[in-house]
């Protein structure tokens, strides 16, 4: 694996997946891979979960980190191309080039402006750093996917379905799982449910659903094929896995359409799945998003889906190091 930008990176999913969950029994495995090489994290927004969870991924590897917030510990760096610098002291092109150079492998994460559909969705900026870099780039989280956090999650379902295990609460052939919208004070990226779209639907043993508000649909390049409801209690019937995420609108790009709070996980809902497992990238607003008693429930898995961020990260950075080889 030369560069990780989205699904479409990887060979087989199918494998990948049964390799992070095998590098999980023994993460340490590997470590003589990473001896004598960095590994660089970059955060152009905050981050916890990514964070950490490469950094701990790249010690159980073997390899060194230096992470830069952007915002915090280095000069004001300028974006665009043909500007007369006057208030910005390094440019773009200049920043990446040599954050490559301090580094074997660059991890990037950058956000949606949310204000240009095109610029996002043309991934503008993450383009440039995979033009820019000399090093293999990771996507620890773009303008549109968060792939990731999407690995962590199918990996979490892995653990847990019949395609990978004999311990589920799936009774049927597939398992039916539901990406619900759920509310949120503030307009949020698409990232990670397109990411998790574009991944789950990889996955022949899984019958997806979509539910949302009418008007927040996601694009159809990550939602084609997809069955698309926006009666929420219908979506959740005899649903096995609920993964609540909030997106705002791409129709009307960036906006809040919907303020429903009638959205919101509730455990009054999660009595109509068959016991589903519930999931959450994280971070999350209790009782906004999800009731305390269904995030708080043994049916929740997001701390599950934290900790495999770890072995997500790690199978990525190692088929990277394996490549340099």
């Amino acid at each position: 694996m030369k560069n990780f930008f989205s699904v479409e990176d990887v060979v087989n999913v199918y494998d990948l997946i049964k390799e992070a969950i095998h590098l999980k029994k023994n993460p340490y495995q590997y470590q003589d891979i990473g001896k004598n090489k960095t590994i660089g994290l970059v955060f152009f927004n905050p981050s916890l979960r990514t964070r950490i969870s490469c950094q701990k991924a790249a010690f159980n590897l073997g390899c060194n980190t230096w992470v830069l917030d952007i915002q915090k510990d280095s000069w004001k760096i300028e974006m665009n191309d043909g500007v007369v610098m006057k208030k910005t002291q390094e440019h773009f092109k200049e920043a990446i080039s040599v954050m490559s150079l301090y580094c074997d492998i660059l991890a990037v994460r950058t956000f949606p402006n949310l204000l240009d559909r095109d610029y996002d969705y043309n991934e503008v900026l993450f383009q440039k750093i995979l033009n820019y870099s000399q090093v293999p780039v990771v996507n620890m989280e773009s303008a549109t996917l968060h792939p990731l956090q999407s690995l962590a999650d199918v990996m979490t379902i892995a653990e847990l379905i019949p395609f990978f295990s004999t311990t589920t609460n799936c009774s049927k052939q597939k398992c039916k799982v539901v990406l619900s919208w759920a509310p949120h004070i503030n307009p949020l990226p698409h990232s990670v449910a397109n990411s998790f779209s574009q991944w789950v639907s990889q996955i022949e043993e899984i019958d997806f659903t979509i539910t949302c508000p009418e008007k927040y649909d996601l694009d159809k390049k990550f939602s084609k094929g997809v069955y698309i409801t926006y009666n929420q209690n219908e979506a959740f019937l005899n649903a096995d896995f609920i993964y609540a995420k909030n997106w705002s609108s791409y129709l009307d790009y960036g906006k809040i359409l919907c303020r429903n709070s009638n959205w919101m996980i509730t455990e009054k809902k999660m009595k109509l799945t068959n016991q589903a497992k519930f999931m959450h990238c994280l971070p999350i607003r209790r009782n906004i998003v999800v009731e305390d008693a269904v995030l708080d429930s043994e049916y929740s898995i997001v701390l599950k889906q934290a900790e495999n961020r770890i072995y997500a990260s790690q199978i990525i950075f190692l088929k990277i190091l394996q490549y340099l080889s």
